[in-house]
């Protein structure tokens, strides 16, 4: 027995927001939004991240949702081929609204920044030599 895929489930406060930062990012969706999901293909591999609005990630969660503007849930890592990528998506990220929570910075032999997304969700960039 195996598991063929896995994919990721958050809130969305505001799905047009969503749709517009994550389009903004260069990030194609997966199929067509409805009134409580839109999702995103992240990455070669296809990883699927999918939004769904508060009352329906509640329902299914059958449980109280956490305020991603105040804790942490997770942090997705996008990969990026250079320093020089790492800091072009840094730009791109502050156009498209997002909020930088971690500067540029060296970390070990790699390059990063983090950032959240309009619903607080955080993600980081990093270049990794040989990665």
């Amino acid at each position: 027995m195996k598991t063929r895929m896995i994919w990721g489930n958050l809130v969305s406060n505001d799905l047009q927001k969503t749709i517009d930062f994550y389009t903004a990012l260069g990030f194609k969706q997966n199929g067509k939004e409805t009134e409580e999901l839109v999702s995103f293909i992240f990455a070669e591999n296809n990883f699927i991240i999918n939004f769904f609005t508060a009352k329906r990630f509640e329902n299914a969660l059958k449980g109280k949702l956490t305020d991603t503007r105040i804790n942490n849930e997770i942090i997705f890592s996008l990969s990026a081929d250079s320093r020089e990528e790492v800091d072009l998506w840094l730009e791109k990220v502050k156009k498209a609204g997002g909020t930088i929570f971690s500067e540029p910075e060296n970390f070990e032999k790699g390059y990063t920044f983090g950032f959240a997304d309009p619903d607080g969700h955080k993600y980081n960039f990093l270049y990794w030599p040989g990665m």
